[in-house]
């Protein structure tokens, strides 16, 4: 009996170190700085990360420690923010500005410095100062532990794309203007595949993202929206796409001909090259659930070209109409979780706490000077709300130090659980009334405190008291279970029998349906302060945000550290 036991101490010995072997500290240095490219016709200045639009890819594997030094040479401020990453007791690290951390000033520099935990897949990295995020992006891969693999196929290779939005102007000066007047900010002037527009676009014929593909092979897409603010469908001509991940969450694979990406979210499919050789579009435009909002209505698109294909034109896919929200839908609702793969957390059945919030836009008094009028509807400015608090940022210290330090006055913690006025939230005959108390929701920094472990259940109600559109909601340092989605108003009696307890997908971004809503469910398990907001940078600065404190845990492992010694300073 003694050397049976004797091998298999061995065997967990061999198995702890390979374990500890696997992880690796992975470094990487950003250099932040403007950069003069040309597109369409013209050159513009932007703010890139070493040189590189969009910025260097950063791949890990799962229990890597990620080290990113970011040295800021550009004229503005600047955090990253490591979308979708759990940070894990090092809240320190999310980047959101005034959030969990004072901007990085021009000319100074900071570490980033966090561990990958329990996640797999695709993520990505951005910018959270402003619109900076316009240029100043990359993605994040996530690969299984060495030894381990993934729950399908091995594919022959893995393909970043990366979509996003671009402008024939600075950024900054388009978001500028549009607070200033109170208006909607000018649309994009086109979108982007991994930085080009494709040949739709004037002077872009070399400025066309090709992949190269060898007939039989399969390959891996990793596909995120890193555009402002528009959800885009993605097509490729002739091939079917098979869906095997959401924001770093495997999914029970999933066959379609159409992707549908709200920023903020990454999707996983594998494509196999099985048709004749030759030369196919991939492509992508905007899905607009708000037709009547203007929009950039381009289309960019790439090439895939098979291995001894000819200079036959290339095929273009049929992409659905911009307001196809049937289409969209059938896509959102038709994800499901991966029950037996790696990271799998079953839904939480007991619930702590129970929220329902409207998300949507609304307005705010016209201050200008000289008693100008502002330019949104009724002479007022835009704002957004959630639940009827439009949140404003503090800007003497960052929320996170005001939780670790035990400060006063930057942050409240009475965030509303439900909105003060119960009414037909999507009737859409609402929005023709500008003048309604509905609109002006008051500005505040108010935030949800939870106990450590705690449960919450959210119902995200979309409202039509401007216009109904599908809202990005993003929420940090956590993924959520969606549990079910659907269009009106919602309905706990009717529509909680329609929630997936067995397999729901789980994301850090759900696209709340135009005219209707979302039910999500997640763990409070991470101390700090956790931002959640509409991805649609437009809409954050109006106020379509709030926050959730998050109580320490009752042991050391689970109570945040103290902040870095070189976090930066108001």
């Amino acid at each position: 009996m003694a050397r049976p036991a004797l091998l298999l101490l061995c065997a967990f010995v061999l198995l702890a170190f390979s374990s500890m072997a696997s992880a690796a500290i992975v470094e990487h240095s950003f250099d932040v700085r403007n950069l003069t490219v040309r597109r369409l016709c013209q050159e513009q200045v932007i703010t890139a990360v070493n040189g590189s639009l969009p910025g260097p890819t950063i791949r890990v594997r799962e229990g890597d420690t990620l080290v990113v030094h970011v040295y800021n040479k550009s004229p503005y401020n600047l955090t990253i923010h490591w979308h979708g990453v759990f940070q894990l007791l090092s809240a320190w690290a999310d980047g959101p500005d005034m959030v969990t951390q004072c901007p990085i000033r021009p000319g100074n520099k900071y570490t980033y410095r966090f561990k990958i935990t329990q996640q797999e897949g695709t993520l990505w990295w951005h910018a959270h100062v402003s619109w900076l995020r316009a240029t100043v992006y990359g993605a994040l891969i996530i690969r299984p532990r060495a030894g381990s693999s993934y729950p399908f196929p091995k594919p022959d290779k893995e393909v970043p794309i990366l979509l996003g939005e671009w402008w024939n102007a600075n950024v900054i000066d388009v978001e500028n203007e549009a607070l200033a007047s109170g208006a909607g900010p000018n649309i994009s002037d086109a979108y982007t595949i991994n930085g080009k527009p494709g040949d739709l676009y004037p002077c872009s014929q070399d400025q066309t993202y090709k992949l190269e593909v060898e007939k039989g092979k399969t390959y891996l897409l990793r596909i995120i929206n890193a555009a402002l603010n528009n959800q885009l469908f993605y097509k490729v001509a002739n091939h079917k796409l098979t869906v095997v991940g959401v924001d770093a969450e495997y999914t029970k694979p999933y066959v379609t001909d159409v992707v549908v990406i709200a920023p903020g979210q990454t999707t996983d499919v594998l494509l196999t090259a099985d048709q004749p050789v030759g030369s196919y579009y991939m492509a992508a435009h905007p899905y607009a659930s708000q037709p009547s909002i203007q929009f950039d209505n381009t289309t960019t698109r790439g090439i895939i070209v098979y291995e001894g294909a000819t200079s036959a034109a290339p095929v273009m896919p049929v992409l659905p109409p911009f307001s196809d929200t049937p289409t969209a839908h059938k896509f959102y609702s038709n994800l499901t979780g991966l029950v037996d793969g790696p990271n799998w957390v079953p839904v939480p059945r007991h619930v702590d706490k129970r929220m329902f919030v409207t998300v949507g836009l609304g307005l705010d008094r016209c201050r200008s000077r000289n008693n100008a009028t502002c330019q949104g509807p009724g002479g007022n400015r835009f704002s957004a709300s959630m639940n009827n608090a439009s949140f404003e940022f503090p800007t003497r210290l960052s929320m996170l130090q005001a939780f670790f330090f035990n400060v006063n006055g930057v942050y409240t913690r009475n965030f509303p659980v439900k909105p003060p006025v119960k009414f037909d939230f999507t009737n859409t005959s609402l929005s023709n009334d500008t003048n309604s108390p509905l609109n002006f929701a008051p500005k505040s920094t108010s935030v949800t405190k939870l106990k450590f472990n705690s449960t919450v259940e959210m119902v995200l109600q979309n409202t039509a008291l401007i216009a109904i559109e599908n809202h990005p909601m993003h929420l940090h340092g956590f993924n959520f279970h969606v549990l079910a989605q659907g269009f009106g108003n919602f309905d706990y009696k009717r529509d909680s029998k329609k929630f997936n307890f067995v397999n729901p997908q789980r994301r850090n971004t759900i696209a709340v349906p135009v005219g209707g809503w979302a039910v999500i469910r997640f763990q409070a398990n991470n101390p700090g302060i956790w931002l959640m907001h509409c991805h649609l940078d437009v809409h954050l600065p109006w106020g379509l945000a709030t926050a959730f404190e998050v109580e320490n845990g009752p042991t050391p492992s689970s109570t945040l550290p103290p902040p870095p010694h070189d976090l930066p300073q108001c």
